[in-house]
């Protein structure tokens, strides 16, 4: 049988076989000169075969030197293993066919040298004007081209002409078959490719590209206006606008600042007219003066109010009434000049003078008056109206300021702030706890509160104390009384009160609620894994795994792919395990091999089935279960589903089951030996002796019983006259003078005897062996 047919192939080191997508050049496949190519390279592999050997084994024969046995040779398998190489590809990088490598790109490459020019594509030469030929070695004067540089060139303003073909090229600037027109508006430079970028109007240089700017511009792209104080073409004219007009940067007009008016600013505002160009009309009464710039009027003294509509308040007088009265008694004086206007009863330069006597009033000056005297200033002389003393009021000084009041009469409004008090009569603030200063509305301090700002503050962690009782705010991220305690877990914030919203074990900053992930994590709620080929902390760390499907997101510990494992993915599974890291034990049974990466079973010779457990079915043997058993005779059944060897049944041996057992054993393989004594003949089955005539008993060593012969002594003798009987075959031995075949007759002449004796003796033998081959 040819060995091919039998030969398999067990891969025991898994590979790859997607081509290997890695570049082993610095070249890039972004470079569009470079070309990929697959390369092939071996590794190599351990895989078992059946190996072929020489089997010998015994068998029955008419070899009566060897014992009726015959040695017979036959070709056995067994599984062996050995190395092999395997082939496999992966993609390298290489200039493209023209181009050749010059660092970390690929450059075309010209195989003649380009003299006067330089290599743009393979084997194409970018020549310099007045060059020509493949390799720009050509060369004409500048007005001749052609062979032998007989043409005479067309090319205008300046233009190279091409010495091989005669074809312009145009200075910057200009285009056309012959270079004869100037670039499009717009564009400029070599090959009018250049684009303008001029702006606000202006236009370009169809050489240079300088911008020529339009009046009132100004800069490289006359991008800016003139400048403050000038206008129009290149913003060289003076701008003659006084009193801050501002000139346009075109026309030079001016326009005029509020309050001025005129070609060039150069008038105010007549008398009732104020604000840009004059245009509005001045509010101001009790002749008051108008600012021709914003309108707000200057007041005569004695008024104020914006529109100087009002008079002074009671009490004050002149010029923005910034002067107070000296009148006394309560008496006004005039809002213009200050001069006291006394009220009947009293007198002099302030009204200080009382015309009746103290404690008295009325015309006759006979009624006395009815203030508490210790809380009163005065009694009006005329109608005994009581005037307190600061802090009383009430028609007879009798009561104290209404709370918020002080001084004459109650009449001034306490000045205290955040909730303060004031003393009635000198309005001095009395601060509540918090606040200080004349009027307590300064804050305590910061680190102290309470009245008079005296206590200090026992606030931690930068909160804010308050400076009324000392509570602490605490800032975001800090709780307790005295804000020295953090937020607890998965809170953050004001007062603790936000939840913190980081997932997958991210810790949360107290204080704004920013999620610091855990490893292997990201994204604003630590919801992202981290990308492929990355782990750990902010997903810093790169995967270093070989044959992997990237690594765990957090420890980097590989992702083997199927039928590798090892810290780097980098070793082949032990035996008897598969799949990713070799994490999954092989299901295989009886000895069969399974795939590293499938878990597939490679059967053991004479086994089926998925997990290799059903042996083959009836009939066949091997490998693959796919060799037919060979006809067994005497056997259980068809042949061994390993071996194809028959199961021969007891007392049966050979190839085929049909060679009885060499004499002298019997049993199943013929594996024991025959115990039959007194050549008794041995049952190759069983083992039971078939016993020689004249013997019985299990293994024929017991005689016949006298009187008894033959097979299993199942004759009785004949023999008289007091005979011997064999037990073999009945022959009587006669005793002296007896004779005959029972030696029933008397003994006669001697020669007589014998030859009857010698034909009974022939007679029985003949019939013996009759007997006994019948």
């Amino acid at each position: 049988m040819a060995m091919s047919l039998h030969c398999h192939r067990t891969v025991m080191l898994a590979v790859a076989f997607c081509f290997l997508p890695c570049i082993t050049s610095s070249l890039s496949l972004e470079d569009p000169n470079v070309c990929s190519y697959w390369e092939s390279y071996s590794v190599t592999v351990q895989e078992t075969y059946a190996h072929p050997f020489d089997q010998i084994y015994y068998t029955s024969c008419t070899d009566i030197l060897n014992w009726f046995k015959c040695t017979r040779h036959r070709v056995s398998y067994r599984t062996a293993y050995r190395r092999g190489e395997k082939t496999m590809y992966r993609r390298k990088a290489q200039c493209c066919p023209g181009f050749h490598e010059n660092g970390e790109i690929c450059i075309p490459h010209c195989a003649e040298s380009c003299v006067h020019g330089h290599c743009t594509a393979p084997n194409t030469c970018q020549c310099e004007p007045g060059w020509g030929g493949t390799n720009c070695s050509s060369a004409c004067d500048s007005k001749h081209w052609g062979p032998h540089c007989s043409k005479r060139c067309q090319c205008q303003n300046g233009a190279l002409c091409n010495p091989i073909t005669g074809a312009c090229i145009c200075a910057p600037g200009y285009r056309g078959w012959w270079c004869e027109a100037q670039c499009e508006v717009d564009t400029y430079g070599n090959g009018c490719q250049q684009k303008c970028q001029c702006q606000n109007g202006a236009s370009c240089h169809h050489v240079t590209g300088g911008c020529k700017c339009s009046p009132g511009y100004t800069g490289a792209f006359c991008e800016d206006l003139c400048p403050p104080g000038k206008h129009g073409q290149q913003c060289e004219e003076r701008c003659p606008c006084q009193n801050g007009g501002v000139c346009h940067h075109v026309t030079g007009e001016c326009t005029c600042p509020a309050g001025w008016m005129g070609t060039v600013c150069g008038q105010p505002c007549p008398e009732g007219r104020f604000g840009q160009n004059c245009s509005q009309e001045c509010q101001c009464h009790n002749n008051g003066l108008c600012v021709s710039s914003t309108g707000q009027c200057l007041c005569s003294p004695g008024y104020t109010g914006e529109r100087c509509q009002d008079e002074c308040p009671v009490g004050t007088f002149g010029a923005g009434c910034t002067k107070m009265c000296r009148c006394k008694n309560q008496n006004k004086c005039d809002h213009t000049n200050g001069m006291c206007l006394c009220e009947p009863g009293y007198t002099g330069e302030t009204c200080d003078v009382r015309l009746c006597p103290e404690g008295h009033y009325g015309l006759q000056c006979d009624m006395k008056c009815p203030c508490h005297a210790q809380n009163t200033h005065s009694c009006h002389p005329v109608s005994g109206e009581c005037t307190c003393q600061p802090g009383w009021s009430g028609l007879y000084c009798n009561e104290t300021c209404t709370p918020g009041f002080y001084g004459d009469s109650c009449q001034q409004v306490c000045q205290c702030q955040n909730g303060a008090d004031c003393l009635s009569v000198t309005g001095e603030c009395v601060c509540a706890p918090g606040f200080m200063g004349s009027n307590c509305s300064v804050p305590c301090p910061a680190g102290t509160h309470g009245t008079n700002c005296s206590s200090s503050c026992t606030c931690k962690n930068s909160a804010q104390c308050s400076p009324v009782d000392g509570s602490c705010s605490c800032r975001p991220g800090w709780h307790g009384v005295d804000c020295s305690i953090t937020c607890p877990s998965r809170t953050w914030g004001l007062g603790c009160n936000l939840t913190c919203m980081c997932w997958n074990g991210g810790a949360c900053n107290a204080l704004d609620g920013h999620c610091t992930c855990a490893p292997g994590w990201r994204g604003e709620k630590c919801e992202l894994h981290c990308q492929d080929g990355t782990y750990g902390i902010d997903c810093k760390e790169r995967c270093d795994c070989s044959h992997a499907d990237g690594c765990h997101h957090s420890t980097g510990h590989c992702h083997c792919l199927a039928g590798w494992t090892g810290i780097h993915c980098d070793s082949v599974c032990a035996a008897g395990y598969w799949g990713p890291n070799c994490s999954f034990p092989c299901k295989c049974k009886n000895g069969a091999s399974c795939s590293t990466d499938e878990g597939t079973c490679e059967c053991a010779p004479g086994y089926r089935d998925s997990t290799c457990q059903r042996i083959c079915s009836p009939g066949y043997f091997g490998h693959r279960c796919s060799q037919t058993c060979p006809q067994c005779v005497h056997s259980n059944g068809p042949c061994h589903h390993v071996t194809g060897q028959c199961d021969c049944l007891p007392g049966f041996i050979g190839a085929l089951c049909n060679e009885v057992c060499p004499s002298g054993r019997f049993g199943k393989n013929c594996a024991w030996s025959c115990r039959c004594t007194n050549n008794g003949t041995c049952n190759p089955i069983d083992g039971s002796c078939q016993c020689y005539p004249g013997w019985i008993g299990n293994d024929c060593s017991q005689p016949c019983p006298p009187g008894q012969w033959g097979p299993n002594c199942i004759h009785t003798c004949n023999c008289h006259n007091g005979a011997y009987c064999s037990a073999y075959d009945g022959e009587c031995k006669c005793t002296p003078g007896w004779t005959g075949l029972y030696c029933t007759q008397r003994q006669l002449q001697m020669h007589i005897h014998i030859h009857t004796r010698t034909l009974v003796d022939v007679t029985y033998s003949c019939c013996r062996d009759f007997h006994f081959r019948n």
